[in-house]
């Protein structure tokens, strides 16, 4: 395990270095990082920015379960993991991980095991704005800022974090 752990959400720029330096040890032979950035489109349609919400507590606590589990799976693995909360332009790197083990197979399956449970199962949403107004990811008929009956809209993975007040201009 690693002395120095690096598992959090932040509101602020995410540090590739940092999260590289946590995992880095002289028995690490690999280190692989993964940059999740926000792209300017999804599915078919313009994205001009990001907004993450997400359940600070949950959200960290379940990134430890996630690590320390993949860490148990691959011996010899340390993970790193940083994710953004806020706002998010085009280009802004919305979540950093990183594996080393001591051979890069071992830290190429960390860090894929990584990212993927980290979308699965990490309450962390994301309302995706573009010209055609703002809308939560995953979620069925639920624009942003839009009136609707208390969040029951069958979100995929878990559910929205409160009912968004936000008034938007399109």
């Amino acid at each position: 395990m690693s002395e120095t752990r690096v598992i959090s959400l932040r509101s602020t720029r995410l540090s590739v270095d940092e999260t590289v330096e946590a995992v880095s040890h002289p028995g690490a032979g690999a280190v692989v990082t993964f940059l999740g950035a926000v792209r300017d489109h999804s599915e078919g349609k313009a994205v001009v920015r990001l907004d993450y919400e997400a359940y600070p507590a949950m959200a960290e606590a379940e990134m430890r379960r996630i690590v320390a589990a993949i860490e148990e799976e691959i011996p010899g693995v340390r993970l790193a993991v940083l994710h953004r909360t806020g706002s998010l332009q085009v280009g802004d790197l919305a979540v950093v991980c990183a594996a080393s083990a001591p051979h890069r197979g071992e830290a190429f399956l960390a860090c894929r095991r990584l990212i993927d449970r980290i979308k699965a199962r990490v309450p962390i949403w994301k309302c995706e704005h573009g010209p055609e107004g703002a809308y939560w990811v995953g979620w069925q008929d639920a624009r942003c800022g839009d009136e609707h009956d208390e969040g029951h809209h069958g979100h995929e993975e878990h559910g929205h974090p409160h009912h968004h007040e936000e008034n938007e201009k399109g």
